[in-house]
């Protein structure tokens, strides 16, 4: 008698557990953080606008967040074979095309979200939608850059999330200058915890080829970079906040950038053992930073 065939045949339909873990819950953090500072910095109650702010947060978070994971595991799905196969995807639980019509559909469930919710919020929903395709995506795929890379990362986690979180609070229109600025430095600090946050894929990132900033620079000279990019926003954020009269915030953020500081030092001296470190304690002070300052404008007005 011949032995049983034991062999699985290939999927059909996705795996609905592994469509949710495409989705990386735990990577929403970041711009939902970001969209509530900007809710805040609108100078609106949350309290009265509650419907607004948790829609917000769902599109900042498992909308366009979320489907910017899609896009990355599908394009990223051949080095996933070799390196993480167990991934949805490679593991065939998100068989053939599905990966890809799931990004695609993702995609324009975002925009549809946001069009509800205004004008300037479907814009800059548009524009980290761009982003997110553009870093995964040939022919432009970011990421193979990390200069360019992080820089779209940070844009779309932190900038615009921040943006849209203003912008839906406000009834759609462009928030303030100085919301815009605040999101754009921090935007920019954002580049250098992403220029961290690489740390932990070195070698795999130098075999296959992406120019991260720690896999082409190496750790030493990358780290050093990351604490300049991650510090000077958050000093002219500081001299802002003094010069638009909030001396008690500005103050408070440099108390929070000199306990970086202290952070950076010790992250340097062994920068690829302690970059995982810095980035839960560093970063918090940094995302906290982020928030004080959002209080601190919370009364600016719209500039249309």
């Amino acid at each position: 008698m011949q032995p049983a065939n034991l062999t699985t045949p290939p999927r059909t339909f996705p795996e609905p557990r592994a469509l949710v873990e495409l989705l990386k819950p735990i990577t929403w953090f970041p711009p939902m953080w970001a969209f509530v500072c900007g809710a805040i910095s609108s100078g609106q109650s949350l309290g009265d606008h509650s419907g607004l702010v948790i829609a917000g947060i769902i599109l900042a978070g498992p909308l366009v967040c979320g489907g910017s994971q899609i896009v990355n595991d599908w394009f990223d799905r051949h080095v996933d074979a070799i390196n993480e196969p167990n991934r949805p995807i490679p593991s065939g639980r998100v068989p053939g095309e599905w990966g890809l019509y799931y990004a695609i559909a993702w995609s324009i469930l975002a925009l549809g979200f946001s069009a509800l919710l205004g004008t300037w919020v479907f814009g800059a929903t548009l524009v980290g939608l761009f982003l997110a395709w553009a870093y995964s995506a040939p022919p432009l795929r970011l990421k193979l850059n990390g200069w360019y890379g992080n820089l779209a990362v940070g844009v779309s986690y932190e900038g615009l999330a921040w943006i849209t979180g203003a912008a839906v609070m406000l009834g759609g229109v462009m928030p303030s200058p100085q919301i815009l600025m605040l999101a754009g430095l921090y935007s920019l600090g954002a580049h250098g915890i992403m220029t961290l946050n690489d740390f932990k894929s070195i070698e795999g990132d130098r075999s296959i080829g992406i120019r991260s900033l720690p896999a082409s620079l190496g750790a030493d000279r990358a780290a050093r970079l990351a604490c300049v990019v991650m510090a000077v926003p958050q000093l002219v954020v500081i001299g802002l906040l003094f010069q638009w009269g909030h001396s008690f915030a500005a103050a408070g953020i440099a108390g929070s950038l000199f306990l970086q500081g202290l952070a950076m030092i010790k992250m340097l001296k062994d920068p690829l053992g302690r970059a995982p470190w810095y980035n839960g304690t560093g970063v918090t002070l940094y995302v906290l930073g982020m928030m004080l300052s959002a209080f601190a404008v919370r009364g600016t007005v719209s500039w249309l």
